[in-house]
């Protein structure tokens, strides 16, 4: 029930959103999605967004915990909205997503210290962010941004620490994305190479090991979408990535329907690519070297998604700023960023499960910190973030 009215009032709040922007005073609000990746801001008054990458998940696989990111996420924090030119003035929350959800399970102490840190420096709540209500975010971005074009039960969402597959009455969600997913292949497939390694070439045994490793993780989905499945990707990995080179792998069988992708379309494409370099991979496809690394495993990774939701093929829209959107429309997390001493406490208690208790439970209401932000041009070198 706590899913579904939580479902409910982020598409109606997001339907809000324009009449929001004619109240900036009172009602705007600035979300913040803190991915595995970087930092992105937008605000329910204005169109802008920026960004900023920042690696989360490398010290945390490295054993590093979080203290090196502190400090840049701190300044993200307080100066991407100034490189948006957001309202000053409106409310603001963050988001945490993989990145925040894997810290937690490595160190509850230690992230509830980086919480602190960054909410006094920033001014900024940071949430983090439970896996069934990224995938609303992502639901809530699509319906938002696609409107009839949305014409699938649910949407993919593969990001880089975890996938999410939504709809309106049942959602997936796994720390099984774009990295996730590449260094759990690396550590079997390649157990003596570093983390992140070139998995091509792969032979034909090496392949069925992937699939059949891949279906061993994902052997929770059928319980928890029961009812037939169809789904639209909306992020990069998919859209630039896999359906950009089933493309040019197979000029002459693909329909010219460049927002549709065929499940026998991607297994051929897979045979294809399995026993080339990784040099081979990057001329064959065009994709750029460093996202080359991580195709095969994407489109293993598309594949093993549509087998495991009985799927023959794969509707492509590429959604911007997934999350923004369904931060920007989520009352509960704006509810916590108003007590967020009491969510800290909470989180203590009960994890990221914390978010969905009641904010208005809390018998403390600490005064919001808004610190003043640096002009741009203060802005240190290498901390400015590109729209």
């Amino acid at each position: 029930m706590m899913y579904l009215r939580l479902r409910q009032c982020l598409w109606a709040c997001s339907l809000g959103l324009t009449a929001m922007a004619a109240h900036a005073d009172e009602h705007c609000r600035i979300a913040f999605d803190v991915g595995s990746s970087g930092i992105r801001v937008g605000a329910s008054n204005s169109q802008p967004t920026a960004r900023v990458d920042i690696d989360y998940l490398s010290p945390l696989w490295a054993g590093r915990g979080l203290q090196e990111i502190i400090a840049p996420t701190t300044t993200a924090l307080r100066q991407l909205p100034v490189q948006a030119q957001l309202d000053s003035g409106c409310q603001r929350v963050a988001g945490g997503f993989s990145a925040w959800r894997l810290a937690w399970s490595q160190s509850a102490e230690q992230t509830l210290s980086a919480l602190q840190q960054i909410h006094t420096g920033s001014g900024v709540a940071l949430l983090v962010i439970p896996q069934t209500v990224e995938g609303s975010y992502g639901y809530t971005a699509a319906r938002q941004k696609l409107g009839a074009r949305l014409q699938t039960s649910h949407i993919l969402d593969i990001g880089g620490g975890s996938l999410q597959i939504a709809g309106e009455r049942s959602t997936y969600g796994k720390a099984l994305g774009q990295k996730f997913w590449h260094r759990v292949l690396c550590q079997q497939l390649r157990p003596k190479a570093p983390p992140a390694c070139t998995l091509q070439p792969l032979n034909a045994t090496e392949l069925a090991q992937a699939r059949q490793l891949l279906q061993e993780q994902l052997h929770d989905l059928a319980a928890a979408l029961p009812e037939s499945v169809s789904m639209t990707a909306i992020s990069r990995p998919v859209t630039q990535g896999v359906q950009t080179a089933v493309q040019r792998l197979l000029p002459t069988t693909q329909p010219h329907h460049s927002a549709l992708l065929q499940r026998t379309d991607l297994a051929a494409a897979i045979e294809q690519l399995a026993p080339l370099s990784l040099d081979a991979t990057v001329q064959h496809t065009g994709i750029a070297p460093p996202y080359a690394n991580y195709l095969l495993s994407d489109m293993l990774l598309t594949e093993g998604l549509l087998q495991a939701t009985a799927g023959q093929h794969l509707y492509i829209q590429e959604i911007k700023v997934a999350n923004v959107p369904g931060l920007l429309a989520d009352t509960q997390a704006f509810g916590w960023a108003k007590h967020y001493g009491c969510y800290l406490q909470r989180l203590q208690q009960h994890g990221p499960a914390a978010y969905f208790s009641d904010p208005q439970t809390c018998t403390a209401n600490p005064t919001a910190m808004q610190p003043p932000a640096l002009s741009p041009s203060q802005i240190p070198a290498g901390e400015r973030p590109s729209f």
